[in-house]
This record gives C-alpha cells, structure tokens and sequence, in this order.
C-alpha cells in the first residue's frame, strides 16, 4: 500500500494547539514561534478542505473535524515517543501477529500463551483464529498455525503434532453405539475434507456409507453441535480435552485416524524478527520438538 505524504510538522503543531487551545503555548512547547504554529496548521486546515479551529477573540475552540482528529493524533504521537524511549532504552515492545485455527487456539495454545507472555515479555502477541484459510500476506501476519500436509506456496513450514481425529459425541448417543457399524444409524457431522470419515471408517474395518450429515467449516462448530445432540463428530480428542473431561463429548470407539498435522508457517520471502524466532522456538519446544 502506498502511503500518502503525512506533513507532520503541521500535525505536531495541530495537536500541541489543541491541546492547549492556545498558539502561543503550543509555539513555547516546540520551541518555535507562533506566528510557524499558526501557519502549520493553516496549511493544514487548506490541505484537509476544513476548519480545525474556530479562532475566538480570547484563544480556540476545536470545530468537529479538530475534535475528531485531536486524540487520534494524541494517541500516535505518545505511541511514537514510548517506542522512541523503549528502543534508546533497549526495552522496545515487539509486535507480533499470530494466526491458528479456532481448535488449535483454543484447545492448546491459549492454556500455553501465559508461559510465552512470562517468558518474552517485550512480545506485544496478537492473536487471530481462522478456520484454516489464511493468507498471510494480505491479513499481514507474522505466523499461521495451520492444519494440512505443510505444503502451501511460498511458506515455510515447521510441524508441530498430530492430532489424530475420532468419532466424539455425547454419552446418550454412545450408549447407541456397539461398534463402527451402528454409525451407519447416526448423523454424521463432517469437515469441509469430504475423505475424513471415509478413512476413519476404512481403518475401522468398515464399508463407509454416503455421508449426507452437515458439513462444518470449523471442528469448535462441529464439536459443539455433537455436544448438543445433532450428530457423531470426527474431531481431534487431544484438543477437545476440556469436553472430554467434563463428560460433555465422549469417545465411543478406540480407532482414530491422521489426516495431517498442526504446522506452524510463514512467508519464504519474509525474514523471521527476533518477536517471530522466539514464538517459533517457543512453541516448538511446548509441542515436544
């Protein structure tokens, strides 16, 4: 994205005015003289098309366009200067943008993201749940947890687990279940991969049926919708331990199937930060690597 021109001298002498409402005071604060305040945000006002000021006999009134502008101004500027004072300090706060899929974030990694925080503390993290689709240049991440094969284009890869997928629904609805062959009688909840079930059902020992259940973009949707009756889940256990636990899903059957693995990515063309490296062997370590 092209940025346009910001005149940030005439910002600067904008946001000092209107916090003191006052020219002469904003010119003693930077060190100039008024008559450059009040040229500066002149210039200003003629390059936005409107009044930031009403000039009164007794000092200045912000019209509504001033007070719209005036603390977002406010905000930057102290950013800029923390910033400023962080890095000649060497405490700089690092950004660091994270995306994972809804059940990774929320069955591994959000009870994990304390011990990154005490761990790396200047790490401002920002985390994003998606449901697998992500683009990391176009939502300009730094990292994608994502679930697949690893091979996605022009992305680096680093895997993390498995997390092998079974039959998961609630205990009224196990009691239904014998063995692999009673799902044929069920709602079979499913994935946007159409091959999940059939695989499960082929390790299973089991002819697999044609599967007419809702389809789900999202596992947390999936499972949520097994918790309230409408179907067998095919969902990954080791991140739905919150549900086993409580007694909310169950596992009717032992067999489990991998389709792939959790992996964390990011662009070839992007040169890791220190913010990126440390998240990397963070959460590399936390998932046994």
């Amino acid at each position: 994205m092209v940025r346009p021109h910001l005149p940030l001298n005439a910002l600067r002498a904008f946001e000092a005015s209107a916090r003191h409402l006052s020219f002469t005071r904003a010119a003693i604060e930077l060190c100039v003289t008024q008559a450059a305040v009040s040229h500066q945000v002149k210039a200003l006002e003629l390059r936005l098309g409107v009044q930031l000021f009403r000039r009164l006999p007794r000092g200045l009134a912000l019209t509504d366009e001033g007070l719209a502008l005036q603390p977002a101004l406010a905000e930057s500027f102290d950013r800029i200067a923390e910033l400023v004072e962080g890095i000649a300090s060497g405490e700089a706060t690092q950004l660091l943008s994270v995306a994972a899929v809804g059940t990774f974030a929320t069955g591994w990694l959000l009870p994990r993201l304390p011990a990154f925080r005490a761990a790396h503390p200047r790490v401002d993290l920002r985390l994003f749940t998606n449901n697998n689709r992500v683009d990391l240049a176009g939502e300009g991440l730094d990292l994608a947890i994502r679930f697949g094969d690893g091979a996605w284009h022009a992305t680096e890869t680093v895997a993390l687990m498995e997390a092998p997928l079974t039959p998961l629904c609630t205990p009224a609805l196990a009691r239904r279940l014998a063995n692999p062959c009673d799902l044929l009688a069920e709602p079979l909840l499913r994935s946007y991969r159409a091959d999940e079930w059939q695989r499960w059902f082929e390790a299973a020992g089991v002819v697999a049926p044609t599967l007419k259940g809702p389809v789900f973009d999202s596992s947390l949707a999936m499972a949520e919708a097994a918790m309230q009756g409408a179907g067998v889940a095919l969902a990954p256990a080791s991140m739905l331990g919150r549900a086993i636990d409580d007694g909310s899903l169950v596992r009717p059957f032992a067999v489990e199937v991998a389709t792939g693995r959790y992996w964390l990515t990011w662009l070839k063309s992007r040169v890791p930060s220190p913010a990126m490296m440390a998240f990397q062997t963070w959460v590399a370590a936390e998932a046994g690597h």
